[in-house]
């Protein structure tokens, strides 16, 4: 006769029925080909190459008006295109250290003055062309004036359009801020899944999703407190990316510096800078993810570039590219040479210029900053609750 199996502990059997009733592992179903896998990757480190980062011309017009405004030159759209076209022309050797431009939708379909559309002068030029799709933010209520970011109705069918209309990259920022009660553990998790949302319907159109969750420079908390809040946020992000079945090798993403706030009294050194921002990133984001291009967050040009060359000489171990997003800190020097003068365009090309292969150093480690520094270089670009 064959004996009874021996009786299963009863710590057993309730493990047992419990896991039989568990919810079964996520299934990720196929949503992007090889082949369009593969273009993602492709763009992605063509943004990042050595030595390379990224324009941010993607301002908004009330955004540019402020701009104009401090060179006392008109908000209109053909001053905006001009500056604009000033930026794209300038000599062709500026594609050794910019691989990408973030356009604005009224950008996209303008032309330079040989009549020419901006985007076709910079893929002439071998650089990527990029658009911003967010539609600003909106208030999350029962906050502390935390926000989310609005724009995902109607989104694919924009990002399809934007495909067809030369763009290869997208951007889409969020933004945080540090107070006694922020960020809330809502602020995070709402952002973090726009985030996620957006950049999965930018990938199953062909854009690689810049991921930009800003956490803005406002206040008086410390450096230790900013990294602290960065590691969460970037957790979260990287966590809602990951629940999105978002593909990191076709991604990039865009945060802040780990700095003091504005108010702080304690001043850090770049060095300190750059080990609290690669602890920070080195905690949470995958080494899949081919490049981190950083926004200045209203620091001037010269502290922008002198943070980002400390960052990229931290003797730690950094597996993705570290690069830069700006717009303030690589046009300020421009606006301040060009003042609305046609005369002045070759002028503020060369500053512009000179401001974009500092940087380009800057992305390898290589910049050393020097006494000569020019004035408008040195100025704070900081905006309280900078929007755009």
């Amino acid at each position: 006769m064959l004996s009874a199996p021996p009786p299963q502990p009863v710590e057993l059997l309730l493990l047992t029925s419990l896991f039989d009733k568990a919810p079964k592992m996520t299934h990720q179903f196929p949503s992007l080909t090889q082949a369009l896998k593969k273009e993602l990757s492709d763009i992605a480190q063509r943004i990042v190459a050595p030595g390379k980062g990224i324009l941010a011309a993607d301002e908004s017009t009330g955004t540019m008006g402020k701009r104009l405004e401090k060179i006392n030159v008109e908000n209109n759209e053909e001053n905006r295109r001009y500056f604009r076209d000033l930026l794209f022309s300038t000599d062709p050797s500026i594609a050794n250290c910019v691989g990408g431009v973030i356009f604005f939708h009224e950008t996209l379909y303008q032309k330079s003055d040989s009549g020419k559309l901006f985007p076709q002068v910079i893929k002439d030029k071998g650089i990527v062309v990029g658009i911003k799709v967010d539609k600003g933010t909106a208030g999350l209520n029962g906050t502390d004036g935390e926000t989310t970011t609005q724009g995902l109705d109607g989104l694919s069918e924009r990002c399809a359009q934007y495909k067809k209309d030369g763009c290869d990259f997208a951007k889409w920022r969020c933004v945080l801020k540090i107070s006694e009660s922020c960020p809330t553990a809502l602020a995070i998790a709402e952002n973090a899944n726009v985030l996620a949302r957006y950049a999965s319907i930018c990938q199953q159109n062909g854009l690689v999703p810049i991921v930009e969750p800003e956490i803005l420079p406002d206040g008086d908390h410390d450096l230790l407190r900013c990294q602290y809040v960065t590691e969460k946020v970037l957790a979260a992000v990287y966590k809602a990316l990951s629940d999105h079945h978002v593909y990191l090798e076709g991604t990039l993403l865009k945060p802040n510096m780990v700095t003091a706030g504005h108010s702080c009294t304690k001043k850090f050194t770049p060095q300190e800078v750059g080990m609290a921002t690669v602890t920070a990133l080195r905690r949470t984001v995958p080494a899949s993810v081919p490049g981190i291009c950083f926004l200045s967050g209203g620091q001037s040009e010269e502290e922008a570039s002198t943070n980002l060359s400390a960052i990229n000489q931290v003797p730690l171990h950094r597996p993705w590219k570290l690069t830069f997003s700006y717009g303030r800190a690589l046009q300020a020097s421009a606006l301040a040479a060009w003042q609305g003068k046609a005369a002045n365009k070759a002028a503020a090309q060369e500053a512009f210029c000179s401001r974009a292969k500092i940087n380009g150093l800057a992305s390898k480690g290589e910049y050393k900053p020097s006494s000569s520094a020019d004035k408008a270089s040195m100025q704070s670009l900081y905006t309280a609750s900078y929007v755009y």
